[in-house]
């Protein structure tokens, strides 16, 4: 593994997956939050995001997290290994809330600087509509990108301890 691609719901983990996978394989963490917004929560233009990641990508290892619907396939096709936390709404509402308190007032490390946790109707909105709205969306782009990939989907928060246990363990990263 030296390509990953995690993805899922707002407050699902990818960012905590990202960082304890980094831990681990020794890899590079991009955060596409901290790449695609600007201070003041000003989004990087549609036209962008494509050059930084095609940038970010050409790098011979990273963890890349983030969702960004634009530029998942240019993601997947670079990935050798594609994460999906398929966690339930209810889960990610809970998480998302949980980091609101956690980082209220301030940049959280996955962020840009500038951007203060915030939690709003939209946000809620997104994770609310998220599984059925966006999900089919992913299941569809993974399927479109299944050849010489490895890809994980974790159903539930025990999958990912229970990975990242046995990837310590075995030390065997491909």
């Amino acid at each position: 593994m030296k390509k990953i691609a995690i993805i899922g719901c707002g407050g699902a983990g990818k960012s905590t997956l990202a960082r304890q996978l980094a831990t681990i394989l020794r890899l590079p963490v991009i955060h596409l939050d901290k790449e695609f917004w600007r201070p003041g929560w000003q989004m990087l233009p549609k036209e962008e995001e494509g050059k930084v990641l095609e940038k970010l990508s050409r790098q011979t290892e990273w963890i890349i997290d983030g969702n960004y619907k634009n530029t998942m396939s240019a993601r997947f096709k670079e990935a050798d290994t594609i994460i999906f936390l398929d966690f339930s709404t209810l889960l990610c509402l809970r998480r998302a809330i949980r980091r609101f308190f956690t980082y209220r007032g301030r940049t959280r490390p996955d962020m840009t600087e500038g951007c203060p946790e915030k939690l709003d109707w939209s946000f809620i909105g997104w994770i609310l509509s998220y599984r059925h709205a966006y999900r089919p969306i992913v299941l569809d782009k993974l399927k479109q990108h299944t050849q010489n990939r490895k890809i994980l989907v974790f159903k539930k928060p025990k999958q990912v301890s229970q990975f990242l246990i046995a990837l310590t363990e075995s030390g065997d990263y491909n």
